[in-house]
């Protein structure tokens, strides 16, 4: 059975840093690229950074120089680094196995809030 497991969010001002993982388990974590999702209220889920099991990295061009994705096979867990936080950056951040076509599982985790104050 999978499990995704989000933490590290919170409430930041403009400018902050946060660093979020996503504990998994369920699944082959090693030979899977791993995807951050985020949803704010009223939007669309929407994919902000993806990292292939060889490590390459990509990123929503909404995100991209501020976040950064890595991951730890060892610990079977993804990150998301995230510096010059902006109020639109708040959402509900969510990992998941990223397939061709988009997330890999219909299940999700509980995710985590990032508030970002102005």
């Amino acid at each position: 059975q999978v499990h995704l497991v989000e933490s590290g969010g919170g409430l930041v001002q403009a400018g902050g840093s946060l660093r979020l993982s996503c504990a998994t388990s369920g699944f082959i974590f090693s030979i899977n690229a791993m995807g951050w999702y985020r949803q704010a209220p009223g939007k669309q889920r929407e994919l902000v950074a993806s990292i292939t099991r060889y490590g390459n990295t990509d990123y929503a061009d909404s995100v991209k120089g501020r976040f950064t994705v890595s991951r730890d096979n060892a610990k079977n867990t993804v990150y998301l680094q995230m510096n010059s936080l902006r109020p639109e950056d708040t959402a509900n951040y969510y990992c998941n196995p990223k397939g061709p076509y988009g997330p890999l599982y219909n299940y999700w985790g509980q995710g985590t809030q990032v508030t970002v104050s102005a």
